[in-house]
């Protein structure tokens, strides 16, 4: 009798561990999904020392010598984050989206806009024959995605297109934190405007985008509508505002 009440004992033991451990799962679970008092993504907050090799697994070869590595698992800036969404640098004209600026303004914007495609318009060019995309398409993305290469993202990360990074793997220096609409995202690190232009040529080549290549490189506009369909970006002007500044920029000149 004294054994039985002993194991019995035993068991409401291993049952009351067993419990205050399930609870703590749950509540550790909890804390991972939901936000902390800085209004923060508990688990991204864990990883904004952008080194997150040493929390989920052994180390790959991927690093920003080879930035094509994750891309499987990477998608675009969503086209109304912390980024573009102010479009501080651009002109638009169409009256459903124009521009409130006056002319000095706009002459402004103009200047750092015919700035940027000085710079840009040669590996925008020499993309469009290796891949196949319209240089005024990726100059025009170049353009809004970077704010005329003005956005702290361009500035910062050498990234001029809104690439972010969900691999797991990556080194430190292959990605960071930046504020995305609501929340923090980790967006790629590159070593020049030049790769993260090779690299946006590469993230078009994703399923998603094969549909677009069939216009050639000199209907841009198909391209512009395609890529907001395709989901390149939530704001419900992307393709439009595209087509805008290719027109008014005489962008599509480069496409010949």
């Amino acid at each position: 009798m004294k054994r039985m009440i002993n194991n019995i004992a035993e068991w409401f033991r291993v049952q009351f561990i067993l419990h205050w451990i399930e609870v703590a799962v749950i509540v550790t679970f909890y804390l991972m999904v939901h936000t902390n008092n800085n209004g923060e993504n508990w688990w991204k907050s864990i990883l904004s020392t952008h080194d997150r090799t040493s929390i989920w697994s052994p180390v790959l070869n991927t690093s920003i010598a080879d930035p094509f590595a994750d891309y499987d698992e990477g998608t675009a800036e969503d086209g109304v984050g912390n980024f573009g969404n102010t479009y501080s640098n651009m002109v638009f004209t169409k009256k459903a989206f124009a521009t409130k600026a006056n002319s000095n303004e706009v002459m402004e914007k103009r200047q750092k806009q015919e700035a940027y495609i000085k710079t840009y318009w040669p590996i925008a060019v020499r993309e469009m024959k290796k891949s196949g995309i319209p240089a005024s398409i990726t100059l025009a993305q170049g353009l809004l995605e970077s704010n005329a290469g003005e956005s702290r993202l361009a500035i910062n990360n050498n990234n001029h297109f809104g690439i972010k990074c969900f691999s797991r793997t990556c080194k430190r220096g292959h990605c960071s934190n930046f504020e995305d609409d609501s929340h923090k995202d980790f967006f790629r690190i590159y070593v020049s405007a030049e790769e993260s232009y090779e690299a946006h040529s590469h993230f078009l080549k994703k399923d998603r985008y094969k549909g677009l290549f069939k216009y050639g490189t000199k209907d841009y506009k198909s391209w512009a509508h395609g890529l907001k369909k395709a989901g390149y970006a939530t704001d419900p002007y992307y393709g439009q505002k595209l087509i805008n500044l290719i027109e008014d920029l005489d962008l599509h000149q480069f496409d010949k």
